[in-house]
């Protein structure tokens, strides 16, 4: 019998300085049995900074051909695309080819580096394509506040992100790659 994901509630008050949009999202999130707690908050992380209605959690691990979070338009269209950790040259290929915007987060700061010294100039063909990544330390952080039902005010000003819960803040500055 397979193991099933674990879910997760979060509720998140977006107080978005940077896009001027302000909303409040209460989100299911279905951990794989294989993924981490600090995967799993670098998507939260990642709709956060993305927060849109249309924007949604895709069955990600489970379905390796959909990104971990994308935004369709109303007619069905592709318009922006989220994956994490460090996809091959292949699948980021065709993800720019099938959405508007293709966003990747890294996270393992010394894999990520070198994967990223790898790929780096087969990518410069593709406008649509933003890499970010994410320290090791502010990644563990966000892990720390990992709960099954969690609930944080996330502002984001000037491209730093702060994630607060009643316990803790977090001070996010990503690093854009590209």
């Amino acid at each position: 019998m397979a193991i099933k994901a674990t879910i997760f509630k979060a509720e998140l008050q977006i107080t978005d300085l940077d896009r001027n949009h302000y909303h409040n999202y209460h989100l299911t999130l279905a951990r794989h049995p294989s993924e981490t707690d600090r995967r799993m908050m670098v998507r939260l992380l990642a709709f956060a900074m993305y927060a849109d209605e249309r924007l949604e959690f895709t069955k990600g691990l489970s379905a390796g051909e959909e990104p971990d979070l994308w935004q369709k338009s109303l007619s069905g269209e592709v318009e922006l695309w989220i994956d994490l950790g460090q996809p091959d040259e292949k699948r980021i290929r065709q993800a720019c080819h099938h959405a508007d915007h293709v966003v990747i987060y890294t996270y393992s700061a010394r894999s990520a580096t070198v994967w990223w010294q790898q790929i780096e100039h087969k990518l410069t063909r593709f406008s649509n394509l933003t890499v970010i990544n994410l320290s090791d330390e502010v990644v563990e952080e966000l892990a720390q506040m990992a709960e099954r039902t969690m609930r944080f005010q996330v502002t984001i000003q000037d491209a730093i992100i702060w994630v607060a819960s009643d316990e803790q803040t977090v001070e996010v500055v990503p690093t854009a790659w590209r």
